[in-house]
């Protein structure tokens, strides 16, 4: 029997009941006796409204809080524990919604927008180019052995020579700060085609939000998912994999994840993954690149930190491996991370567990057996969709 988590108002989709874990006695992980969704993302489709407020109720039920609806403008404390659909982006902001910590929300604070995006990764091509405020240098630095080579530009001069350099040993992507879920990239094999996908970018959207620019890799691309999780007292961590799926145009998207969680921070996620060494290198890069933003970015926090990581050739056959992107807030990923946190407290022995999400798109398909829905219906902006997390049992 399928256990479905929310009731979707799709449009043309199935509406099934609601069902919330069951409950069980165990120790109380937060203070907090109610738990808000706030849906401050203006963009968010659909699909993510409803699977996320799904996510949001299940951690409700695993904390023991009753969930709410939550308002960006509520006055502070009235929400009690946080569960934004967008990382929040500024400190006065956390404030407001009652965040002092990590303890108090599942996602993340940056002191600044730009801070929160892809953006970040990269240094700039020169000291004095041009940067929004509070750019670290610090950060940059930090991580410079740990990501791809690149650079992130705030002009379109400076992404001329940028690309200029990166082309020298290969074909540069090219990816809007802005753009999510493989969205708004694109690769330059020359000149000619880095000057026309820079030709085609309004000049606004680099000056307001940045673009980056990097080697690309062209083959054994693998892609890790690295995880730190503070949910109230539990700490946990992961590494995992990811997988794509083809839409309705028959384009390459996200398809889901699977994912090992284990009780512990980074440490405890290094030994776990002592016998594989890619998802060992994987770890370290995640952990350095974490760890700079904690150093670098006065009033950051995340209690949900999920950071991509890749590995693969570039076109002259070099092996690379570094830190795409991070995001502090609930993700693809939340529903397998919520799957096996509650392993994890239904069983305080239990030391780790494996859990998968999954995205379809096209026509409905049967769920496994445990499938956990967060959604199926019709989209408007991507159409048919089921999305469905699973807890997997140690022989699957």
């Amino acid at each position: 029997m399928v256990n479905v988590a929310v009731l979707v108002p799709s449009a043309g989709g199935r509406h099934p009941p609601f069902a919330e874990p069951a409950a069980r006695a165990r120790p109380a992980i937060t203070p907090h006796e109610r738990l808000s969704f706030v849906p401050c993302r203006t963009d968010a489709r659909q699909h993510e409204l409803a699977s996320h407020r799904g996510i949001a109720r299940r951690l409700a039920a695993l904390m023991g809080c009753d969930f709410a609806e939550g308002d960006a403008a509520a006055s502070s404390g009235a929400l009690g524990y946080v569960v934004p659909n967008e990382t929040i982006f500024s400190l006065e902001a956390a404030r407001r919604l009652g965040v002092c910590g990590e303890e108090d929300l599942f996602g993340g604070v940056v002191p600044a927008p730009f801070v929160a995006t892809k953006v970040i990764t990269h240094p700039l091509i020169r000291p004095d180019a041009p940067a929004p405020a509070g750019w670290s240098e610090c950060f940059g630095q930090r991580v410079r052995d740990s990501v791809l080579p690149g650079f992130s530009v705030f002009s379109v001069e400076d992404a001329r020579e940028a690309g200029r350099q990166l082309l020298q040993d290969g074909p540069v992507r090219l990816k809007l700060a802005c753009g999510i879920g493989g969205s708004g990239q694109s690769v330059a094999r020359d000149a000619r085609e880095l000057a026309a996908q820079l030709d085609a970018l309004p000049a606004d959207v680099l000056s307001r939000h940045g673009l980056v620019l990097e080697r690309n890799l062209a083959d054994e691309v693998h892609t890790y998912s690295i995880g730190l999780l503070r949910l109230g007292t539990l700490v946990a961590s992961y590494f995992g994999t990811q997988r794509n799926t083809l839409n309705r145009q028959g384009q390459e998207v996200y398809g889901g994840s699977t994912l090992t969680v284990v009780r512990g921070g980074f440490e405890r996620l290094e030994q776990l993954a002592a016998d594989d060494a890619g998802a060992r290198r994987a770890v370290a890069l995640a952990r350095t690149y974490h760890e700079a933003a904690c150093d670098c970015f006065e009033g950051f926090l995340a209690s949900r930190a999920n950071y991509d990581v890749v590995q693969g050739r570039d076109a002259a056959g070099r092996m690379l491996a570094g830190v795409l992107e991070q995001s502090w807030r609930i993700g693809g990923a939340s529903g397998a991370e919520v799957a096996a946190l509650q392993a994890l407290c239904d069983d305080p022995a239990r030391e780790t567990a494996r859990a998968s999400t999954v995205e379809l798109h096209g026509e409905p398909a049967e769920l496994p057996e445990g499938a956990v829905l967060y959604y199926q219906g019709v989209d408007e902006h991507v159409g048919p969709i089921t999305k469905y997390a699973l807890l997997h049992s140690d022989e699957t």
